[in-house]
C-alpha cells in the first residue's frame, strides 16, 4: 500500500502544480471563468499560492508525514469548495475541472493512513 500511498501523492502534488501554473499564466478561459463564479480578479494570484503551498507540502510531506496529511486535508477542501463555488455559480458544466484535482487530493489523504 506505500507505493499506491506514493504514487497517488506524487501525482496530487503534480495535479496541484499545474493547476498553480495555469493560475499563474492566466488564460482568458480562467478570468472568464472567475467572473461567471463571481470571483474577484485580484484572488487568482493568492488562489495560485495555495495549491503551490500544496503541492510542496505533498511533496516535502514524504519526509514529514504530517505535512503530506496536512497539505492533502487542505488541497481536498480547497477543491471542495472550488466545487461549491461552481455549483453556488449554477455552471453545472463546469464542475469537470477541479475534479481531478480533488480526487488526487483526498485519495492523498485517505491512502495516509494506511501507508
Amino acid at each position: 500500500m506505500h507505493t499506491v500511498y506514493l504514487v497517488v501523492t506524487v501525482l496530487a502534488a503534480l495535479a496541484a502544480a499545474i493547476a498553480t501554473l495555469v493560475d499563474v499564466c492566466r488564460p482568458e478561459w480562467v478570468w472568464g471563468n472567475m467572473r461567471q463564479y463571481g470571483i474577484p480578479e485580484w484572488t487568482l494570484y493568492p488562489l495560485a499560492l495555495v495549491k503551490a503551498a500544496g503541492a510542496v507540502g505533498l511533496l516535502v510531506g514524504l519526509a514529514v508525514p504530517p505535512l503530506a496529511l496536512a497539505a492533502a486535508i487542505g488541497l481536498t477542501l480547497y477543491f471542495l469548495l472550488a466545487v461549491a463555488t461552481i455549483l453556488r455559480a449554477r455552471y453545472y458544466s463546469h464542475l469537470g475541472y477541479p475534479m481531478p484535482y480533488l480526487l488526487t487530493a483526498a485519495a492523498s489523504a485517505a491512502l495516509f493512513g494506511a501507508a
